[in-house]
């Protein structure tokens, strides 16, 4: 099962370009006027910042490597050129469509888990050295996994908070149209503000607060399916640990510090984990 999945995303992968020729044909892109013709069409732009995401290393090195590849790109660019890339606006719009073919080719279950985890903005912060990943060297990324395809839906990206990173997924998910038959959430979210955020037919998988004063109606229907059956919804929220495994699989594949440093670079860089994750992404259900 596992090297059928694995065939799966060698698959993806090789679709890769029509993927992204299908993303860059429906954008209308207007030429300047003035200033210096573009070294590369958008649609080589976008191969080259998913080749420089997939790599992984700094702008130099992709640099330097290219020098080495310059037959699969057929121009001499600098690492400036691909830095500017993250602020590329028509590369964040072709991005932000090959997102959402995969998910159309893919389709999604409609059952999600969420889940927020923070990225070090240097190499001197990390998990060890701070744990609570707090304050100007971090930022917050929060995403919405599927639970039958491991393929995340919706992602938000935040500099002040990771409830700040939540909202904004939410709005990603809102726009997109998909469906939402049931989520899991960390104890973090738990709150009835988070609560009315989800249709009122959504099942939400969160464990109540200690200090919870008032219970209400949207509090009423998760507190009744825990007392109906508290295994059954324990064995659902337990599901959350889906999006830790794809925190983890994340940071091992494309690392877990953000290199970038204007606002903008930074967001593209964590989309594009996101959406590179989703080229990847193998999900083997237990027997």
């Amino acid at each position: 099962e596992w090297e059928r999945k694995r065939a799966v995303v060698r698959e993806r992968l090789r679709k890769l370009p029509e993927y992204v020729r299908q993303a860059v044909a429906v954008l209308k892109v207007e030429k300047p006027e003035r200033g210096r013709p573009e070294k590369l069409e958008l649609e080589r732009k976008v191969m080259l910042f998913l080749f420089a995401r997939l790599l992984n290393k700094s702008n130099r090195g992709v640099e330097e490597l290219l020098d080495l590849f310059s037959p699969l790109f057929g121009c001499d660019v600098s690492y400036k050129y691909v830095e500017r890339l993250y602020s590329d606006e028509q590369v964040r719009s072709a991005l932000h469509n090959l997102f959402v073919l995969l998910l159309q080719d893919e389709g999604i279950s409609g059952d999600f888990s969420g889940d927020g985890t923070g990225y070090s903005l240097s190499v001197r912060k990390h998990y060890a050295s701070a744990p609570k990943k707090h304050g100007k060297k971090f930022v917050y990324a929060f995403r919405l996994i599927d639970l039958d395809s491991g393929l995340y839906v919706a992602l938000g990206y935040s500099r002040k908070s990771e409830m700040d990173a939540f909202r904004k997924a939410l709005r990603m998910l809102s726009e997109s149209g998909l469906a939402v038959d049931s989520v899991r959430l960390d104890k973090y979210y738990s709150s009835k503000k988070v609560l009315k955020l989800f249709d009122q037919r959504t099942s939400v998988f969160v464990i109540p607060k200690k200090n919870i004063s008032r219970i209400g109606i949207r509090w009423s229907r998760v507190l009744a399916r825990i007392l109906v059956n508290p295994i059954a919804f324990l064995s659902e929220y337990f599901f959350r640990n889906l999006s830790e495994s794809g925190f983890s699989a994340d940071k091992q594949r494309f690392g877990s510090v953000i290199k970038q440093k204007r606002d903008e670079r930074q967001e593209a860089a964590l989309f594009s984990i996101g959406l590179l994750h989703n080229f990847y992404a193998v999900r083997v259900k237990p027997a």
